[in-house]
């Protein structure tokens, strides 16, 4: 485990996770555990396609915030849990149905109230789609 993360983890563990929300629905798998990075893919299908039937700006976002508020999860002892406070991303190049994405989120600040991620979500052909921010808050965990 690198000094960054706190919570020893595998993807699959992480995965198990996801099994309740959107990414389970738009089928976001976590597939690394970097030294400094989170990484994860989604292959584009029709219900990540906007109407143009290129994948949904939002979608993205999706992956992003699931990316970033995980691996701020990860980063935090015991008794302590993340929300996230605001989140944005610019869409660069168009992504067609059929195309697996591969994102990778890395930490931009890690301190002890906030932290700020950023993912870069690229096309199988390694053209960068995406890049995505999110904030998030450390707060302590009930329960």
């Amino acid at each position: 485990m690198s000094r960054l993360w706190k919570r020893a983890t595998t993807p699959e563990e992480l995965n198990a996770r996801l099994t309740s929300g959107p990414a389970e629905h738009f089928g976001i798998r976590i597939t690394a555990i970097e030294d400094d990075s989170l990484v994860a893919t989604m292959t584009v299908d029709t219900p990540h396609l906007q109407p143009f039937g290129i994948l949904h700006g939002g979608v993205s976002v999706v992956v992003s915030e699931t990316l970033g508020s995980m691996a701020c999860f990860l980063t935090l002892p015991e008794g302590e849990i993340c929300v996230g406070l605001e989140i944005n991303a610019n869409h660069l190049a168009q992504v067609r149905k059929g195309d697996t994405v591969t994102a990778t989120c890395r930490p931009l600040h890690t301190g002890r109230r906030t932290q700020v991620w950023q993912t870069e979500i690229r096309r199988g052909d390694g053209k960068l789609a995406c890049v995505s921010r999110i904030t998030c808050a450390v707060i302590e965990g009930k329960g």
